[in-house]
């Protein structure tokens, strides 16, 4: 056994939708991170599970269904357990299975079996069993495996105690003893290992086996190391395909067996619950229309149920301004805490509640087995669109963030169907974008309902519904113009449906929040300290000869003391140095219907979609006083100069709207389609064709409206 030098690890081992995840929560509660594979933007997730005399490290790794893997996160996976000189190699493998479906399982626990690594076994929704009046003999699965075998229930925390035990006696008392091999390698598969055993030092001869199957992508291997093992498979005609085959349906025939006699009371026949919502759920006709009613009640909820607590947050922010101003008094740190920090700080906060309830909702329908029966539904129509069922999940991810989403797309084999889904993806909107929809929403639509639904949420399911029209448009276009001679096949599992854990939606939402306000607020407290310096200072005596300007057309028209500040502020701000870039751009972007300061938070919020509303904050508290207006008051009230006309009118709301629909204003996500495309060329047309498509449809948008 490996022994590393600071503490054991553990790996988390099994098929998607097994309850890994939920056991990981279970091991190692908030002792938890997320990080990426050295080099690559798989994630794992990484714990401590904190023992009376021992710290062990527990390493939730990505689903996986063989030692033959379909996708990169799969390739990591098993390059991981093929290396024992790899930092992540586990001590100990704890295999995660769904007893309701233990012949699929039995294919990935076996061969890490017989990679020789210390294994417990453990047999997860085991209260299901009793349901469907099915029994499994652990016995039989023991011997068969040679590891400790336990029936559990993570749900309903049945037996988990048991894991914990298992662990810690595993790790002091596991023979380091090469075992019996449960898989016979035939005579070239036999010889090729001996050869290979000879250039790499292996446990056994399955593991050389399996490199010389996976040469061509393992990396821990010398450009040598896989010259000379590239020799042996050409010279002995090893045909890797052939005998992956053939070991995957020996190893079935022998699963059956085994399956026979430890499985008992099984009723064959029988329509399961989730048979009979699936009849429904899944039904051509009545699938899609259920769906597109979830969908619709999720965008009502995010509206009505984050209405007060974003009321609260945003007057909290708009008092604790004014307090902080008048506690601090006149001054540039003042100045710059209340207009430049709080300001643009608490324009991200206030839309904490929906960030929430959006992730609130997608986690249920995740753990609740709905999405993977989206993802089946939707396969023909992706194929049509150039695209794969699996897109579907990175399209729905696209909701709550564009960059997980790319980084899902490693699970589609075929390379044209993924660099579509790549390209598609941010025309999905994503959460980022709900600050800037919760803003200008209430500009174009009125605060009512049209029966039971509201009118302000069904705006917003329409703006998700136009991106996924874009979707369309753009995938059907790059079908005809990319290039593939394969073609994909989706397969998949449809688990069970099941009552979420709430322990881990919660822990769900909690992160994505956090992940939310951190990722965004440093950004935004950066940009508003920027912002704050540009608005307040200009060059030369600009900033003196607006204050003087605006003094001498006061004593003129006669305004008052309060109409006299506002004037000079404004005044002031349109000769600091931001209102000099704005006004630089202004000209290419009037016909959308945008003012200098509009042009200063499309410009900004290119770090992020979310800093437009942080950048308005900012730019329309930098005034004469603080006041307790929210930053949906102050833009409601802003009126064009010499004019009555509000700034924000609904044909100017609505542009913008439309903008940031379609406009890749992200440059997180430009860096993660580099990444995942190693190429500048694809970021490039990206940026490009969703620009033209931001601008022309908001200059549309604009035309007609006004």
């Amino acid at each position: 056994m490996i022994q590393h030098a600071s503490q054991p690890i553990v790996a988390l081992l099994g098929n998607p939708n097994s309850g890994k995840s939920s056991l990981f929560n279970f091991l190692t509660g908030l002792k938890q991170k997320v990080s990426n594979f050295p080099g690559v933007t798989v994630e794992k997730k990484i714990g401590k599970l904190q023992l009376e005399n021992q710290t062990i490290k527990i390493i939730d790794f990505p689903g996986t269904y063989s030692v033959f893997p379909n996708s990169l996160d799969e390739r990591i996976v098993i390059q991981s357990l093929l290396n024992p000189q790899d930092f992540n190699y586990p001590d100990l493998v704890v295999y995660v299975a769904d007893a309701t479906q233990l012949e699929r399982h039995l294919l990935f626990a076996a061969q890490i079996r017989d990679l020789d690594i210390p294994m417990v076994f453990v047999l997860n929704m085991a209260d299901l069993l009793e349901q469907n009046a099915t029994k499994i003999d652990n016995q039989v699965i023991s011997d068969f495996l040679n590891c400790d075998v336990l029936s559990v229930s993570v749900r309903e925390g049945l037996n988990m105690d048991k894991i914990i035990e298992a662990i810690q006696d595993n790790l002091i008392h596991t023979s380091s003893e090469n075992r019996k091999s449960l898989f016979r390698l035939d005579r070239v598969e036999e010889k090729v290992a001996h050869e290979v055993m000879e250039v790499i030092p292996c446990k056994n001869l399955y593991q050389a086996k399996l490199i010389a199957h996976h040469n061509g992508w393992i990396d821990f291997l010398s450009g040598d190391q896989k010259n000379k093992i590239d020799i042996i498979v050409k010279t002995n005609d090893f045909a890797d395909l052939r005998g992956q085959i053939r070991e995957t349906m020996s190893r079935f025939d022998t699963h059956v067996s085994i399956l026979q006699k430890a499985v008992t009371g099984k009723v064959s026949g029988k329509v399961t619950l989730t048979e009979k919502i699936d009849s429904i759920v899944t039904h051509r006709i009545l699938g899609p229309v259920i769906f597109f009613v979830v969908m619709l009640f999720v965008f009502q909820a995010i509206f009505s149920w984050a209405e007060y607590p974003m009321e609260w947050i945003e007057k909290g922010f708009a008092i604790g301004g004014s307090w902080t101003a008048r506690i601090l008094g006149d001054g540039w740190f003042s100045d710059l805490l209340v207009n430049g920090v709080l300001a643009g700080l608490g324009g991200i906060v206030v839309f904490v509640p929906q960030i929430a309830i959006l992730f609130l909702l997608i986690t249920i329908l995740e753990e609740s087995g709905y999405m993977s029966r989206v993802v089946f539904m939707f396969d023909a129509i992706m194929h049509k669109m150039g695209m794969n069922g699996r897109s579907v999940v990175s399209l729905i991810s696209s909701g709550a963030c564009a960059i997980p989403a790319i980084m899902a797309t490693r699970t589609i084999s075929d390379k044209k169907e993924r660099l579509i889904t790549i390209l598609v993806s941010p025309l999905i909107s994503c959460s980022a974008r709900l600050p800037i929809y919760a803003v200008l929403i209430g500009f174009v639509v009125p605060d009512v309902r049209i029966g039971i639904f509201q009118a302000q949420g069904l705006a917003m399911m329409g703006l998700y519904m136009l991106g996924i029209v874009g979707v369309f448009l753009v995938s059907l276009i790059l079908k005809f113009i990319l290039k593939s001679e394969s073609t994909s096949f989706l397969m998949m599992e449809l688990p069970d449906y099941k009552t979420p854990l709430w322990g881990n939606v919660l822990m769900t939402v909690k992160k994505k929040v956090e992940s939310f306000i951190v990722g965004a607020g440093k950004i935004i407290m950066m940009i508003s300290v920027v912002l704050w310096f540009l608005a307040s200072y200009g060059p030369g005596d600009n900033m003196e000869n607006a204050e003087e300007s605006g003094k001498e057309l006061s004593m003129v028209n006669k305004w008052s003391e309060q109409e006299t500040d506002n004037h000079i502020a404004s005044l002031k701000l349109e000769s600091s140095y931001i209102g000099i870039m704005g006004k630089w751009i202004e000209p290419a972007i009037r016909p959308l219907g945008y003012d200098w300061k509009m042009g200063i938070a499309l410009l900004t919020s290119f770090a992020a979609r979310e800093v437009f509303v942080g950048t308005m904050a900012t730019i329309y508290s930098i005034g004469s006083e603080s006041d307790e207006k929210t930053i949906r008051e102050k833009m409601s009230a802003e009126v064009r100069p010499g004019t009555n006309e509000k700034v924000y009118d609904r044909a100017t709301s609505l542009s913008l709207l439309i903008f940031y629909v379609f406009a890749m204003q992200c440059m997180s996500t430009l860096a993660i389609v580099r990444r995942e495309t190693m190429s500048w060329k694809w970021p490039a047309i990206q940026f490009l064709f969703m620009g033209v498509m931001a601008y022309l449809g908001a200059l549309l948008a604009y035309q007609l409206m006004s």
